[in-house]
């Protein structure tokens, strides 16, 4: 399999284990390339925080080796980290067209447009890195322009599909390229890692020709307005709806900031075929009939702030629910937003609006390959080690079960969680260590990094409130003295506050009264500990508890 005694190390930095922050790297003799550097999209408990990303930190101890960026495809959770990476590590970049054009936009608004090598890399292409010879091939995906890698080093061959299905109809032409992976299957693979995401899902994933009749048909019979939400990357879904607002002479208005910057791009490089009369403004929409209006915007995934979520609480600034609206949600839920979109589609209904989502009409497929294909791309590839990536554990077990059931030695089938090291060669296969992948938390309003022990702080917050207690010491009898100031947060209820106030009181006096140690700060944090306990004896809650001593003279 291999050309020498050469060690391939697979290293996931993420996305393995949950859906997003997605990102592998590859070492051969001292030198690395990575796969994909991707975001997550923070869970209720992540309070203040807007996107999680990987964690760097084996990369910064081993900053000489690594060579290079690939991107398998445009969606966030691929490419929504990567200039955080860049910022650190001047690397060039290999992605396809599309891709490189959403990578840009990212890159602007980090101000590294200018400092990053970019470099467009076809499907059937391939480049020279270090001790890598890397191929794009095309794959069927919810966005154009998605490819995987074939991975060529003295080690063995490496098949990284990135995120595919097998559309035999696809809206764009873009089909997975069975022949390529057949050939290359029949070179020998010593690693196919493949996604796993719909891994549990019996059968084939629909075509996407399913969903364009689907949303015609929408269209064509509504009564009043069209309010349609998907995610911003979903190029093929926005094209069948320009086509059905061109065939039933109806015009749009796209609003959301990444729907806007995407279908712009897209445009610009020719993934979305539309002539400028199809769209209208704010102001013409406004005064546009209802029934040939057609409104794309962001907020598929509940997201607090985007267009759909502010138009189903009615505070968008210019578009609130009318009578006859149709609101079409042309996604499903990423695993963690179910309750938001849930909680936006009672709204939309409150308000008055038809709402069709895919669990009453087909308007959403997968991008991801179900049973029936993951086991197509086994069975082509046949290679001699298998890592299902992309999803929750019990995706990765489900691929990993599907593999051995086709025939592979269960020791050559290795379910990684991120971190884990795994080393293949001519004479092993074996997990042999394991590098940090910590989560770490972005601010994107202030651009920077958020601290793990301020979101645990954030959630006992959340969860328990806090309290806190003023003492007075006087230096000149060395004693504590009253006045006590008792404030508290999210604790104790507005009825209780007097009756819980006093006990703290009467309690702390006895505090008081036992204290001898002149030490203020030992003295605060036995207070806090001692104050922390009786009040969960009083009322079985536990808030943070902050003693502050003042001195008094």
């Amino acid at each position: 399999m291999s050309t020498s005694s050469s060690t391939l190390r697979v290293i996931p930095l993420g996305g393995l284990g949950n859906i997003g922050r997605n990102m592998m790297l590859y070492e051969v003799n001292g030198e690395s390339i990575a796969v994909d550097c991707g975001l997550m999209f923070p869970e209720d408990e992540h309070l203040g925080v807007d996107i999680i990303i990987p964690d760097f930190s084996y990369l910064r101890t081993t900053k000489n080796r690594l060579r290079a960026l690939f991107l398998t495809h445009g969606h966030e959770d691929h490419i929504g980290a990567a200039a955080y990476l860049l910022k650190e590590f001047n690397i060039p970049v290999y992605s396809t067209k599309l891709t490189r054009g959403l990578l840009q936009v990212k890159l602007q608004d980090h101000h590294l447009a200018n400092e990053i090598d970019v470099q467009t890399l076809d499907p059937g292409s391939n480049v020279d890195i270090g001790n890598f010879n890397v191929e794009f091939f095309q794959v069927s995906h919810s966005i154009p322009d998605s490819a995987g890698l074939i991975i060529r080093t003295d080690a063995g061959t490496v098949v990284h599909t990135g995120d595919f299905k097998i559309d035999h109809t696809p809206i764009m032409e873009q089909h997975t390229d069975l022949n390529r992976l057949a050939e290359v299957g029949n070179e020998g693979v010593a690693l196919l890692c493949a996604d796993s995401t719909y891994a549990e899902i019996e059968g084939y994933t629909p075509s996407e020709t399913l969903v364009a009749d689907r949303l015609e048909n929408a269209i064509a019979n509504a009564s009043g307005r069209i309010i349609m939400t998907t995610f911003a990357s979903l190029i093929s879904r926005i094209q069948i709806v320009i086509d059905a607002a061109i065939k039933f002479d109806k015009r749009i208005f796209v609003t959301g900031r990444s729907m806007e910057k995407n279908i712009q791009i897209s445009r610009d490089l020719g993934y979305i075929s539309a002539p400028d009369q199809v769209f209208m403004s704010r102001k013409e929409m406004r005064a546009f009939p209802s029934h040939k209006t057609i409104i794309i915007c962001t907020g598929s995934q509940g997201e607090p702030n985007a267009a759909l979520s502010r138009i189903a609480r009615g505070n968008h600034q210019y578009i609130e629910i009318q009578e006859g609206d149709t609101v079409i949600l042309s996604s499903n839920p990423v695993p963690g937003n179910e309750k938001s979109v849930s909680k936006n589609i009672n709204l939309l209904f409150e308000a008055g609006a038809d709402v069709i989502y895919n669990q009453i009409d087909n308007v959403h497929v997968r991008g991801h390959a179900a049973k029936e294909e993951l086991k197509i791309i086994q069975r082509i590839i046949q290679p001699q080690n298998f890592v299902p990536i992309h999803g929750e554990f019990r995706h990765l077990v489900h691929h990993a079960q599907l593999a051995i059931n086709l025939g592979m030695d269960p020791e050559n089938v290795f379910v990684l969680e991120d971190g884990d090291v795994l080393e293949i060669n001519e004479d092993y296969s074996e997990i042999s260590e394991h590098v940090p992948t910590n989560y770490i938390y972005i601010d994107q309003h202030g651009n920077s990094e958020i601290n793990e022990n301020i979101i645990h702080e954030r959630q006992e917050l959340a969860d328990n409130g806090v309290l806190m207690v003023t003492f007075f010491f006087n230096t000149n009898t060395n004693s504590f003295e009253i006045p006590i100031s008792i404030s508290s947060y999210g604790f104790i209820p507005l009825e209780n506050k007097i009756e819980i106030y006093e006990n703290i009181k009467t309690f702390s006096k006895t505090l008081l009264d036992d204290a001898k140690n002149t030490n203020i700060q030992q003295t605060q944090v036995s207070i806090e500990k001692k104050l922390s306990q009786y009040l969960f004896k009083l009322t079985r809650r536990k808030p943070i508890v902050r003693a502050k001593i003042l001195t008094q003279y």
